[in-house]
C-alpha cells in the first residue's frame, strides 16, 4: 500500500523535516561537530579532518557516513521488498527509524550524549542515528513528495529563489503554486534546528531530545495506515 498523498503527506514530511533539524542539533552540538542527517556537511568535514584542519573528528565523521550508507542500503532493501509484497512499507520504515532512535537514546541514557561521553558509546549513538537517517532518505525518496526530502534543503532553497518573482524561472516553478511548499520545507528545517538548539540551551538532556524525536516518528508511523486508508477510500 502506498503512503498518503497531497496535504496529509505534506504535513507528515514537514514534521519529519522539523525533527531532522532537531537530530542534527543534538549530533552537532552535543556529540561533537558531526551530522547524522546532513551528510554533505560530513563529506566536507571528513576532508577537512583528514587534511588536519579545523580540529574536526575523522573517525566519528567516518562512522556517521558509513552508518548512513548502511541505513540507506537496509532501507532500500526492506522497503522495496515490503512494497513488492503489497505491505505498508511507509509506516514500517518510520517504525524502524523510531526503533533505531529509541536504541540511540538507550545507549546514551546514563549521562546523555555530551563531549564527555566515552568515545565508543558516542560513536554507537551517532551510528544508530545515522542508520535511521539513511533509511529516512530512502523513505522520503520513495514517497517522492516534491521539494520535501526531509533532510536536504539546498535544492528546495535554490528552487524557492529561482522560481520566485525575483528569479522568474518558469522551469523551476515560477508562476506555479510550488513556492509555499518549498518555503515550508526550508523553514521547517530551520525551525527544527532552532528548536533542538533551544532545548539544549535550556539544559534539556540530549537523550530526552532524542526520545522526543523517536516518539514523534513512532506516532507518525502509527497514524500512517489510517491516513493511507482514508486516501484510498477518497479515491474510490
Amino acid at each position: 500500500m502506498e503512503p498518503p498523498s497531497g496535504t496529509p503527506l505534506t504535513v507528515v514530511m514537514v514534521g519529519l523535516t522539523v525533527v531532522t533539524g532537531m537530530l542534527d542539533a543534538v549530533s552537532f552540538l552535543a556529540l561533537g561537530q558531526v551530522f547524522t542527517a546532513t551528510q554533505t556537511g560530513n563529506l566536507l568535514f571528513l576532508g577537512f579532518g583528514i587534511a588536519g584542519q579545523g580540529g574536526l573528528p575523522v573517525v566519528t565523521t567516518a562512522v556517521s557516513l558509513g552508518a548512513f550508507v548502511l541505513g540507506a542500503v537496509f532501507g532500500a532493501r526492506m522497503e522495496s521488498t515490503l512494497a513488492a509484497r503489497a505491505y505498508q512499507w511507509f509506516p514500517a520504515a518510520l517504525a524502524t527509524e523510531a526503533a533505531l532512535l529509541f536504541a540511540a537514546a538507550a545507549v546514551a541514557w546514563e549521562s546523555g550524549p555530551s563531549p564527555g561521553l566515552p568515545a565508543v558509546r558516542r560513536d554507537v549513538v551517532i551510528g544508530l542515528m545515522a542508520v535511521a537517517m539513511g533509511m529516512r532518505n530512502v523513505t522520503a525518496m520513495r514517497a517522492a513528495p516534491s521539494d520535501l526530502t526531509t533532510t536536504v534543503e539546498t535544492r528546495a532553497m535554490t528552487a524557492l529563489v529561482s522560481g520566485s518573482p525575483v528569479g522568474r524561472d518558469r522551469r523551476l516553478g515560477y508562476g506555479s503554486h510550488a513556492a509555499g511548499r518549498r518555503l515550508l520545507s526550508v523553514t521547517s528545517m530551520f525551525a527544527g534546528g532552532l528548536l533542538g538548539a533551544g532545548l539544549l540551551g535550556l539544559g534539556t538532556r540530549p537523550t530526552l531530545v532524542l526520545l522526543l524525536v523517536a516518539v514523534f516518528v513512532a506516532a507518525t508511523a502509527f497514524l500512517m495506515p489510517g491516513l493511507a486508508r482514508r486516501r484510498h477510500h477518497t479515491e474510490d
